[in-house]
This record gives C-alpha cells, structure tokens and sequence, in this order.
C-alpha cells in the first residue's frame, strides 16, 4: 500500500476514535458537575439538618411559656455543675468543693394579674419578667422555670454571700419592675407600693447544704418555705440542722436583707457582670450593662426598669 493510501486510511480510522474520545471527554465532565452538585446539595442538607437539630435541642430545653430554660435543662445542668464543683477537690488540690449555690424564687400576687387581664396577658406579664430576671445574673449562671411561677437559679463558684446579694436583686426586681400596659393612654406612674408582685427565695450552698442535687433542692425549698413564713418579699438562707439546734427554739435567722460587705472572695464583683437571655430565646435580645444596687440603696426608688 502506498504511502497517500496509508495515510487516507489511518485518517478515515481515526475519526472515529477521536469522536469517541471527544464524546467520553463530555460524559466525565457532565459527571464530575453532576458529583459536584450533588455535593453542594448534599452539604447544604447537612447544614440545614444541623439548624433543625439546634432548633429541636433548644426547644427541648425552652419553657414555650416564659422563654427561659425549663426544668429539663435546670436538671441536667445541676448535675453538671455539681460533678464539675466535685471534681475541683481532687484536680486543684482544694480542701473542698468548689462553692454552688442554688437560689429557688417563688413570684406571689399573679391570681390579680390573671382576674385582671386574663391568662394570656398574664403569661406575657410572667415572661416579660422571666426576662428581666435573666438579665440580673451573670453569663455563667442559669435561670429556668421549675414550675408555675416559681424559678430555679443555679450560681456556680457562689457562696451563700454571693447568692445572697443575687437574691435581694432578683427580689428587688420582682418588686419594682414595670409590668406591661395595654392600655393606649398615656402610662400610668408606677405605684409607690409596688407592682402588686412579690418573691420570697431560699438559699442552698454547696457542699454546707448538701452535694447532692436533690438534697440542695430540698434545702433550697426549705428555706423558701422560711422566706414564705415570713410574709415573702425577702431570702432566706438553708439552715442546716446542727445550727438549728444550737439556736434557741430552732428558728430560722431572721435575713431579709443582704448583710453589709457582700460578695465572698473569690467571687468576682458580681454586680457588674451583664446579664443575658437563655440561648433558648434566640441570643442576648436584652443583653445590656444592669445597673444594679448595693443593699444599702436596693430598696430605694426607681421610676422604671430598663
């Protein structure tokens, strides 16, 4: 065969295997687009799953109520932060546990609100004020509904100084705080008694009261029943038995008030910590500086509350 002929023939069999080359190139291009976008989908349904499972885990632990944490989460973390203080005596070399207190505020005068503006403005009223009690406490503390209108406050590396001065605030706060008005008038002037709420809370200590969770509980419940006993508005610290008997006829000390020089060493200046909201409600909406009040001014006036 000659050399013109050779190459005729070398020509007219390459087509096709250039065609088919050409049209395998095409087929691996379209399917590595297609692996890339089934790729990114697949990570954006990943990502969208990882939202809901945020969503679903924050509203398992949210009281739909009052938008703070409910007694699911309250639970879990006292037992966390119970098994953290435990285990500082051993890894810190301390002669005991790391101070935690547990503060239980109990909110009287809501059967008014409810005869006044019914249950649904009432449940606005609650969680308006679920709200402001968030924010008088530290980032590192928790505040939950633990039922009703009761709370549950649980204060890691607090004694009861320190748990003190948060209860004569959130007392106070219950106190003076600007319920919400519905009405399209001009705003009334707070009264000078008072919003028609009060709170009575007790106090349990780690481990002085208990290393437990449900032994700090019922000490916390206890001396709530002794803030209750003494007409509310006030705190109450666990008394522990051995002090009730050394002390004539078993009562109860009579503190309503925190004591001058408040907050332990150690503690931190806890009235200067801003407050915030549960991530359960969405982030710090209400995240600001609280201007707070030493007990020798807490029961002073204030026109409203931030």
């Amino acid at each position: 065969m000659t050399t013109p002929l050779l190459v005729q023939a070398l020509a007219a069999l390459s087509v096709p295997a250039l065609a088919g080359a050409t049209a395998l190139g095409l087929r691996g291009r379209r399917e590595r687009a297609g692996a890339a976008a089934g790729a990114q989908r697949l990570r954006a349904r990943i990502a969208e799953l990882e939202d809901r499972c945020d969503e679903l885990e924050r509203t398992a632990s949210c009281d739909p109520l009052t938008g703070v944490w409910n007694y699911r989460h309250l639970q879990l973390t006292l037992d966390r932060e119970i098994e953290r203080a435990r285990r500082a005596e051993h890894t810190e070399q301390a002669e005991g546990p790391r101070p935690l207190a547990v503060l239980m505020l109990a909110i009287t005068g809501f059967d008014a609100v409810v005869a006044e503006h019914g249950r649904g403005r009432a449940g606005a009223v609650l969680r308006d004020l679920a709200q402001r009690l968030a924010m008088e406490i530290r980032r590192a503390d928790t505040l939950g509904r633990y039922g009703g209108e009761e709370f549950l406050v649980v204060l890691p590396d607090t004694g009861a100084e320190g748990a003190a001065q948060v209860a004569e605030r959130l007392v106070w706060s219950v106190r003076r705080h600007l319920l919400l008005d519905w009405s399209s008038g001009p705003r009334e002037s707070r009264p000078a008694a008072g919003n028609g709420l009060t709170a009575a809370a007790g106090i349990a200590v780690l481990p002085e009261d208990g290393t437990h969770a449900a032994v700090l509980l019922r000490a916390a419940d206890a001396a709530l029943t002794a803030a209750r006993a003494a007409g509310g508005d006030c705190w109450r610290l666990s008394t522990r038995p051995s002090e009730e008997s050394d002390r004539p006829g078993g009562d109860r000390p009579e503190q309503a008030t925190c004591p001058p020089g408040h907050g332990a060493e150690g503690e931190g200046d806890r009235s200067e910590k801003a407050g915030s909201l549960s991530a359960c409600v969405g982030g710090d909406l209400l995240s600001q500086p609280v201007v707070t009040h030493t007990p020798a001014t807490v029961a002073g006036p204030r026109d409203a509350l931030s």
